[in-house]
């Protein structure tokens, strides 16, 4: 790939070398691939602390599901016994 061909980027279906820009819209073009950037590594930590608050959440429920389960204790009974 030459450094031409790493120069064109398509806008609204229209390719454009970037080296023909202005330096206003080659500053806009280096904004908008940080921004890019910056969406995919926000959009990574918000998967994990997505996975991360699901799991704490289970955590949770699981955990109060067991002290339910052990507040519940079976009342034992004697058996009656029958009067002869």
């Amino acid at each position: 790939m030459t450094d031409t061909q790493n120069n064109i980027i398509n806008i609204n279906g229209t390719e454009y070398d970037t080296d023909s820009f202005n330096n206003e819209q080659k500053y806009v073009i280096a904004q908008i691939r940080d921004l890019q950037a910056r969406f995919e590594v926000e959009k990574f930590k918000l998967d994990q602390t997505q996975v991360a608050l699901q799991s704490f959440t289970s955590a949770l429920l699981k955990s109060l599901e067991e002290s339910q389960e052990e507040e519940v204790v079976p009342e034992i009974t004697q058996p009656k016994q029958l009067v002869n």
